[in-house]
């Protein structure tokens, strides 16, 4: 069990100090009765805790339904069932989960846009032999059954990816970290480094554009992906030292790494639309709300909003939420029929200085 931090405790005690101070003198603006504060469209309004006693949560996703969340943890490879007003409950395990000391257990969570007819609910998980992509059978109350689809992404201690999200298409897509190995990221014949496009068999889906599972390559930590309502894939990967990025990912396309960080130029190689340093990011989860993309972040310890435009590829001027409030941020996704989303710690992972069970689950009004 992790210890508590006492210099993070204090460090951000001492940040609501600061800024309760600067109100009181005036320096921060505020709104007042009259005179009501500027506010981007889209922005954040309200934040409250929905549902607590997490050790590492990592992937949510809604059931189609909208009656619940499956929510996984990471080290203790638990799924809970959490209704919309944060009850939860554990439905089961993923079976063959390992640990690596680092990034790698049980990840990402999606469920079958066919659920209701098919019960099949599907992670990304960390086994003996590497990562894999998983299919379980739900019915409303317990996990069972438990079918390897697709094993061979080689894993690490760290760069293991294991974000899951169905595609407008159809498909499933999953994210995989070059497993601390660089030129896996530009080897089109490995599943590491890449945005995976696969069939719910866990065959590669049609029209992919290497003919196999790889849908887009060049990636180093990729842990956050979203659709937005025109279908478009946007992608948020952790850099190394000098840049994180979010993508706009086409199939077949090329984000860079390990030839570029960041922007580059690169014959061949995307650009990223938006960077950040390291310390300002870190970005595990994206989820798309209102015209803009929310991005979790780790060691930034906030909420990034970028606004994005329906009519064009360029984004916005980024905007950041939350700065040093609620540590570290890992999973992000919209609630279903709302303007809203549902907005995962991850302070008891051994980097934020939390006990397991310390974690957190918020829901943010978005107005």
């Amino acid at each position: 069990m992790q210890g508590s931090n006492p210099t993070k405790t204090l460090a951000r005690t001492a940040a609501a100090t600061v800024a309760a101070a600067a109100l009181v003198a005036g320096l921060v603006q505020t709104a007042s009765a009259n005179e009501p504060r500027a506010r981007a469209a889209g922005e954040p309004t309200g934040i409250t805790t929905i549902s607590t006693g997490y050790s590492i949560p990592w992937g949510i996703h809604w059931m189609p339904d909208n009656s619940s969340a499956l929510v996984t943890e990471r080290d203790t490879f638990k799924v809970f069932k959490v209704t919309p007003d944060g009850r939860r409950t554990q439905i089961g395990t993923v079976p063959e989960s390992q640990t690596t000391g680092g990034e790698g257990g049980l990840m990402g969570v999606a469920v079958d846009p066919q659920w209701q007819s098919n019960h099949f609910v599907y992670f990304m998980h960390t086994s003996s032999e590497g990562n894999r992509i998983a299919r379980m059978t739900y019915d409303g109350t317990s996990l069972t059954g438990y079918t390897a689809l697709l094993k061979g992404i080689t894993k690490n201690r760290y760069h293991n990816g294991g974000r899951l999200a169905f595609g407008p298409d159809g498909y499933l897509y999953a994210t995989t970290g070059d497993a601390q190995n660089t030129a896996l990221a530009q080897d089109r014949n490995s599943l590491n480094g890449k945005i995976l496009r696969m069939t719910k068999d866990g065959r590669p889906a049609p029209g992919n554009p290497f003919g196999n599972h790889v849908f887009s390559l060049g990636h180093r930590n990729p842990q956050g992906i979203a659709f937005d309502p025109q279908g478009r894939l946007w992608e948020a990967e952790l850099g190394e030292n000098a840049r994180d990025e979010l993508n706009l990912v086409k199939a077949g396309n090329n984000y860079g790494w390990p030839v570029c960080e960041g922007n580059c130029s690169q014959a061949g190689m995307t650009n990223p639309k938006a960077t950040w340093t390291t310390a300002e990011a870190s970005p595990s989860g994206i989820a798309i709300v209102d015209s803009a993309v929310y991005m979790a972040s780790l060691r930034g310890e906030r909420l990034w909003q970028i606004p994005i435009n329906a009519g064009n590829e360029n984004v916005g001027t980024p905007r950041a939420h939350y700065v040093g409030t609620y540590g570290r941020l890992r999973g992000v996704t919209k609630v279903p029929g709302a303007d809203a989303l549902w907005l995962s710690t991850t302070n008891a992972d051994g980097n934020g200085g939390e006990p397991a069970g310390a974690d957190k689950i918020f829901r943010v009004t978005i107005g």
